[in-house]
């Protein structure tokens, strides 16, 4: 951890809608980015893929247009908000690494406006108008932390927030919050029968992780209607944070741009674990068996 931070601390997550214009999403990210400052945030984090419109709902080679490399343009931009204001920002980019090699990647820039590194997306989704494996290449840099001077963070992306073992294995690192950017939302086609029930267990996983880890989870969503009729995703906002016992202490709106500015306690970290000792009661040597596709794989 850089410096010696107090107890409190205050994230900051920045929910809106995108338009088809990157530089325009770039600069509401920025208006958004001092708003958040201005209300205390000290730690933000941006929405999934936050300068375009969610472009995985089709397969268009064009698309790769999109792809920057990190350090690059927005981390440049980001870079320079970030020191001028003091804060650490969380952003999604689609990264281009080399000629036929993208990811889907979250930059952390520091509060003195440095790369303090990045983080690849691991967990890669296939479904109807999610053709995320067609653009980006599965993370090779496995789960991470990052040291600023308000705490140790974690960092993961949307399908990630699904898969247990993504979380644990990032807060056993020491991270005191695990930040989910996220771009999610319903199918037209699924929405009246299933719609609840979807959103209903996104909520649940993630407030699962922060009570099996007890650490605080922030998850940003984007919100809007994006893609031609037929073939539309409405994004279901409710960015939320949890504190570590799974507590939601605040939650946005499904349809409405909204800035969330939460003051966190890591004393609460130590007090929820102290009461429910998931990590000391942990029979790790019995956990090989993990690492198999399906059980009958690791033996």
């Amino acid at each position: 951890m850089s410096g010696a931070p107090g107890n409190l601390f205050r994230i900051g997550l920045v929910q809106t809608a995108c338009s088809k214009e990157p530089s325009e999403n770039l600069e509401k990210a920025v208006a958004k980015l001092r708003e958040a400052a201005d209300r205390g945030a000290q730690v933000v984090c941006l929405q999934e893929l936050f300068r375009s419109q969610y472009f995985c709902r089709e397969q268009d080679v064009e698309l790769f247009r999109l792809a920057e490399a990190i350090p690059g343009p927005s981390t440049d931009v980001l870079g320079r908000i970030a020191a001028e204001l003091g804060i650490v920002v969380i952003a999604s980019l689609f990264e281009r690494r080399a000629a036929g090699v993208y990811h889907n990647t979250a930059a952390v820039l520091n509060a003195d406006g440095s790369l303090a590194g990045i983080y690849r997306k691991m967990h890669i989704p296939d479904d109807p108008l999610y053709f995320e494996k067609y653009y980006f290449t599965p993370g090779d840099l496995g789960f991470l932390n990052f040291d600023t001077p308000f705490g140790r963070i974690g960092v993961l992306i949307c399908w990630d927030q699904w898969y247990p073992e993504a979380a644990r294995l990032t807060a056993m690192q020491g991270a005191e919050v695990l930040f989910y950017p996220t771009a999610i939302g319903w199918h037209p086609a699924e929405k009246q029968a299933v719609g609840e029930s979807q959103l209903d267990a996104w909520r649940t996983v993630q407030r699962g992780h922060a009570i099996a880890n007890g650490v605080y989870v922030a998850a940003v969503n984007r919100v809007g209607l994006e893609g031609p009729s037929g073939c539309q995703l409405e994004f279901w906002g409710n960015s939320f944070v949890a504190d570590p016992f799974g507590v939601v202490l605040a939650e946005a709106s499904r349809d409405r741009e909204e800035v969330l500015v939460v003051e966190c306690d890591r004393r609460r970290i130590e007090d929820v674990r102290r009461n429910w000792p998931f990590f000391r009661d942990r029979r790790v040597e019995h956990f090989g068996a993990i690492t198999g596709r399906w059980g009958d794989s690791a033996k």
